[in-house]
């Protein structure tokens, strides 16, 4: 599964090898939009088009394009990686809050 990008909105894609083409499906979103293309241009195409449809769409009805987050996140990790993760926070000065915020908007190429 490879992932793409446009406007700050994610997108899955993966190969439909019966149809010989390329899905894409609109990610952290309420509704469920797709796109297709034979061809990484048609592919990045489709995937621009679907945003900006998308978003002419929530703008239309009147609604917020993505999904609600109260910023709130539970994680269920092994005690060795609890265990780690709070020693890395200690020694950078952080509460393991701060740390794991952190950490995950950095991979989440966020803020």
């Amino acid at each position: 599964m490879n992932a793409m990008s446009y406007k700050g909105y994610a997108a899955r894609v993966e190969y439909d090898a019966h149809d010989r083409i390329f899905v894409g499906h609109l990610a952290g979103i309420r509704d469920i939009v797709g796109f297709h293309g034979s061809s990484v241009e048609e592919l990045e195409k489709a995937f621009q088009e679907a945003v900006d449809d998308y978003l002419a769409a929530c703008v239309k009805l009147g609604q917020h394009p993505n999904k609600p987050a109260s910023g709130k996140m539970l994680l269920r990790v092994s005690p060795e990686v609890h265990s780690a993760a709070i020693m890395v926070a200690e020694s950078e000065g952080k509460s393991l809050n701060q740390w794991a915020a952190h950490v995950i908007a950095e991979a989440a190429h966020c803020c």
